[in-house]
């Protein structure tokens, strides 16, 4: 009986000690602001994009964007320049339970201007140094929208 209660309590300690050392599934992986070039941060500031494809409600609304180049700076800024055309915004990434997303923001966009359509807490889908594909779902509708941005 005697190394039995050892016997239990040897492993209830082992179990408590391995809590201590918790999970590598910790929050901090989802916020994906890495300056080091692997996250979207290191990505998306290097150098400047068009928007190749944006679709809102199953439509191709892409050629609202043609002709803009689109430069993400490092501390938080959106300039969407096309010739003399300009429209200043803001972006910053993190993440929640939903996972890593790109945050876009153009606060002086007239309401229904394409810039205001796309200024959306968007999911990432993929991302790589030359391309980054992001999804929105509406909280509204449930409706899906898709923005993808190309390097120049």
């Amino acid at each position: 009986m005697k190394s039995i209660s050892f016997l239990l309590m040897g492993l209830l300690m082992s179990f408590s000690i391995s809590s201590c050392f918790g999970s590598d599934d910790d929050d901090s992986h989802n916020n994906d602001d890495d300056n080091s070039g692997g996250g979207t941060t290191g990505v998306v500031v290097e150098g400047n994009w068009k928007v190749t494809l944006f679709q809102e409600d199953n439509s191709s609304q892409t050629y609202h964007f043609n002709g803009y180049s689109f430069d993400f700076g490092t501390d938080g800024t959106l300039v969407a320049t096309n010739g003399s055309t300009v429209q200043n915004g803001n972006w910053n990434n993190g993440g929640d339970d939903s996972g890593n997303k790109l945050n876009i923001n153009f606060p002086s966009a007239p309401d229904d201007s394409p810039f205001e359509e796309i200024s959306e807490d968007w999911n990432i889908i993929t991302k790589t140094v030359t391309k980054i594909e992001l999804r929105h779902v509406s909280g509204g509708d449930g409706s899906v929208d898709l923005l993808t941005f190309e390097k120049l």
